[in-house]
């Protein structure tokens, strides 16, 4: 079984409709992404309204998501008589150093158990000793044995699990290939919105039909943000293509908050391999069970950094392997893996196995060739503790989101707990507020008058790379205001022609992500601005490690 073969979802029959019969959509919950987030939501509230529709939108198919390359697990209190709730919310708590909203890490662990029962009955597996008790992992910042993984693809295991019970519920509806451009608000209506308005609405979306090249406008009552991260805004990463940032880019459009975006977390551990735009992640999990990193000269050196070495949560393990890197003038490290169990790693670790092996690696034989690759993003759309943003009638959840439980760090294994919690919370708050909600039918179609077709495409896609190379060059795991001054300079310049080219082209999937990540790009670089110090994920050379600004950025 070859890596692309396991990564390769079952082909299962969804309600997915013509897309020639969306224009002047209506639908009752409209959600934007079909992670476990999103599908999670989308599964809990058809059910409670089986009356009511409820409509799922994907730029590509259902099952790309970053749920899908998810390897390592969910970290859950789940019967480890080591383990205590305390223990999780402390190991949380250590990982954010200081940012973290301690009332949500408490409910996000507290809930947590039954979030993950629910999965479990839904169909999804994990792996098992042989008295059928779970198997729990153990990775960077964990203080006990808590993640429940299956193999080295959860994620793909859990998507599996839940595109299976959708297909088990008539009221839902699946539409994939709709790029959504903007959330609908009182601005398209002609209302005058500051940025200091508290009601502004969600009325909806404009999306791009990609298969008929039209925008539509799809009304809904409720409307759920699950559209994942923005790891491509980064030349190297883990993330599928699809990681554009195109959730939080739009409601920052809107005029809603956005916070804590120079939180990104960049995973240690992603095989190094020339000119790979999408990296290959080797999980954190593999040094959970033994794996040491060892610098150019084969050295271990996490016990120079952290007492905890291989273990130490991943800001810490990311800025050393950056930091030998450095010293060595070369763009990896290994991880051994050479004295680790055979049997237990081809049973837990198999797509790792066998990926590494279609490159030429025998993990048992030879060190793997490892450098830190963008991962995953502990800021975005800002929530309170039922996932409602900013506007009203829009909640987010998962990735996009920034709930309070991450902080400055996240602790491994949490996102996928996050994303169950809060895609439930989502789904009980909006059940309440639903029959305060109506149509707003005066909304106006879109307006593509006065565009063209693009002449050229080198416009878009070298653009994309100067943002990648200036984010990754100036942005990266280490920073200084030198730099970030450098960035935002060269991001003003690539918003300026961008912004020419989307009032005067015909919109294109390609532009639309471009346009979406330089507003990310912005809100990384002007959060790291702000923040005068050094703290999780954000490392700079001007400020000390943790000074007195211990507050969130909100933008």
């Amino acid at each position: 079984m070859c890596p692309t073969e396991i990564m390769r979802l079952p082909a299962i029959s969804l309600n997915i409709v013509s897309n020639q019969t969306l224009s002047m959509l209506q639908t009752d919950f409209l959600v934007i992404g079909s992670g476990i987030a999103g599908l999670t939501f989308a599964i809990k509230t058809a059910r409670r309204f089986p009356g009511k529709q409820v409509t799922i939108l994907t730029k590509t198919n259902t099952d790309e998501t970053n749920t899908k390359y998810a390897q390592g697990g969910i970290a859950v209190m789940s019967g480890n008589d080591d383990d205590t709730f305390d223990k999780h919310i402390e190991d949380t708590l250590v990982a954010g150093d200081g940012l973290c909203n301690k009332d949500i890490v408490e409910l996000v662990v507290k809930e947590g158990p039954e979030r993950v029962q629910e999965l479990i009955e839904w169909g999804a597996n994990f792996d098992k000793d042989s008295s059928g008790q779970y198997l729990q992992g153990k990775e960077g910042g964990h203080s006990e044995y808590r993640i429940l993984h299956y193999k080295d693809i959860t994620g793909f295991e859990i998507e599996r699990a839940l595109l299976a019970e959708l297909k088990t519920i008539p009221n839902i509806t699946v539409q994939n290939h709709w790029f959504v451009i903007d959330i609908i608000t009182q601005h398209h209506l002609g209302y005058l919105v500051t940025k200091s308005t508290a009601d502004i609405e969600c009325y909806g979306v404009y999306a791009l039909n990609l298969n008929t090249g039209k925008n539509e406008k799809i009304l809904a009552r409720m409307t759920v943000m699950a559209s994942g991260g923005v790891g491509q805004v980064y030349r190297s990463t883990t993330n599928p293509h699809i990681a554009t940032g195109d959730g939080i880019a739009m409601v920052y459009r809107a005029k809603g908050r956005i916070e804590n975006m120079e939180f990104i977390q960049f995973h240690p551990t992603a095989m190094y391999q020339p000119n790979r735009h999408q990296a290959f992640l080797i999980t954190e999990a593999v040094r959970g069970d033994g794996g040491i990193l060892r610098n150019q000269a084969g050295e271990a050196f996490m016990e120079k950094y952290d007492a905890r070495k291989d273990l130490a949560p991943r800001d810490i393990v990311a800025r050393a392997i950056d930091n030998e890197m450095k010293k060595s003038g070369t763009e990896y490290v290994y991880l051994d893996c050479r004295a680790m169990d055979r049997e237990k790693f081809l049973h837990h670790f198999p797509n790792i196995y066998e990926y590494c092996k279609s490159t030429g690696i025998d993990v048992f034989e030879s060190m793997i060739p490892v450098a830190p690759a963008s991962h995953y993003c502990c800021g975005g759309i800002k929530t309170n503790e039922h996932g409602q943003s900013s506007i009203r009638y829009l909640y987010a959840c998962g990735e996009c989101a920034s709930t309070g439980l991450h902080g400055a760090n996240r602790l491994a294994s949490n996102s996928l707990l996050e994303a169950l919690v809060f895609a439930h919370r989502c789904a009980e708050d909006a059940a309440q507020y639903f029959s305060q909600t109506a149509f707003k039918p005066e909304v106006p179609d879109w307006d593509a008058s006065g565009t063209n077709d693009p002449k050229e495409m080198i416009l878009i896609t070298q653009s994309l790379k100067e943002l990648q190379s200036t984010m990754s060059d100036y942005v990266g795991i280490v920073r200084n205001d030198i730099r970030l001054r450098r960035a935002m300079r060269r991001l003003d310049l690539l918003f300026e022609e961008c912004e020419q080219l989307y009032r005067e082209t015909t919109l294109s999937p390609q532009l639309c992500e471009l346009r979406n990540l330089i507003t990310i790009g912005y809100l990384i670089v002007k959060s790291a601005e702000l923040r005068h110090e050094s703290r999780g994920l954000h490392y700079s050379t001007d400020y000390p490690y943790k000074s007195e600004l211990v507050q969130n950025v909100v933008l």
